[in-house]
């Protein structure tokens, strides 16, 4: 099967590509390289250096490519950035979104796998969350992935495109083998800004100690990138099966607070991280965490990576890699 992933030289799309290459996928990637790196790609993947929502570009490419399914995880992806510059995330994400499906529906490819968050979901009334929970998302980023949802699921029943909306909980850590981890710039992502601070022994920020949980910080829950990219591989089998698809939690179905991922961090890394109070962000939810039931049945998938341990441990490695600027990171 011939695949084009879609901002697959970013944190979690790379992981996939990884993945999908090991298992014997054709793949291509196009990406700008906006925030994705190419030395984060296992050779000899190609590389599409050009803008995913550039018609000039993605409808030559997908009508030429032959290929018979797309994965889309390229988008503007800051929450708090999305407050600030709605347009752009609209114009960005829905506008350009639906120029790559539309594509992809002139080109005849029939699947579609599009990267979504639980950030559709806003503050939850149900923990853990389902996936028939209401759709209130509290940031334009969120109301674009409701977007792009929405249209999936009309171009479903409208044309027959069969896709997965894949919504992600905390993607967390990196391929142990050395070859992809996170990378960011800005980081907004916990447990790599832990990790930064213990690396230069400075306290790690905590926003917001007074939420109404076990010990006052938020509650999250952490998936590893690789349990990530293999639910995109199974979900890709399921839609060539003939599975018509549909939106899917991914997540661990684990609660773990920010405290309780510091103090893992502590452990693995071996050093006493500093922690220094900070309010709360406005708009973060006291309490997220997956029901990921759904996926576990229809995709026959298992998470591999199931402690806190054991996600921190692979990041650790990654990150000591790119501070001393070793091979393959």
């Amino acid at each position: 099967m011939k695949v084009l992933v879609v901002g697959g030289a970013g944190y979690v799309g790379s992981h996939v590509v990884h993945e999908m290459v090991s298992r014997g996928y054709e793949v291509e990637v196009l990406d700008n390289l906006s925030t994705g790196y190419q030395d984060l790609l296992p050779p000899p993947t190609l590389l599409h250096v050009a803008d995913a929502y550039d018609p000039a570009c993605v409808t030559p490419l997908v009508r030429t490519g032959e290929f018979d399914a797309v994965m889309h995880f390229a988008a503007l992806s800051l929450v708090g950035d999305s407050v600030q510059n709605p347009r752009r995330y609209f114009e960005t994400n829905v506008a350009g979104g639906l120029r790559l499906i539309g594509a992809c529906l002139d080109a005849d490819v029939d699947k579609f796998i599009l990267s979504s968050s639980a950030a559709v979901y806003g503050e939850p009334t149900t923990v853990p969350i389902p996936e028939d929970h209401p759709l209130r998302p509290t940031s334009p980023y969120g109301s674009t992935k409701v977007a792009l949802e929405s249209a999936l699921e009309a171009y479903g029943k409208a044309y027959g495109l069969k896709h997965f909306a894949l919504r992600y909980f905390n993607a967390a850590g990196a391929h142990p083998s050395g070859t992809c981890g996170e990378r960011h710039d800005p980081e907004t992502h916990l447990i790599p800004n832990i990790l930064r601070a213990a690396l230069a022994r400075r306290p790690v920020r905590v926003f917001g100690v007074d939420y109404p949980t076990r010990d006052g910080s938020a509650v999250r829950d952490y998936i590893h990138v690789l349990d990530l990219a293999d639910a995109h591989i199974l979900a890709l089998e399921a839609l060539a099966s003939g599975n018509p698809g549909g939106a899917l939690n991914l997540g661990s179905d684990v609660g773990m607070s920010v405290f309780e991922v510091i103090a893992g961090a502590k452990r693995v890394t071996g050093l006493d991280i500093q922690v220094e109070p900070a309010p709360r962000r406005h708009g973060d939810p006291a309490v997220l965490i997956a029901d990921s039931t759904r996926a576990r049945q229809a995709l026959g998938w298992c998470p591999r990576y199931t402690s806190i341990d054991s996600i921190v441990e692979t990041a650790w490695q990654w990150h000591r890699r790119e501070a001393d600027g070793s091979p393959g990171g």
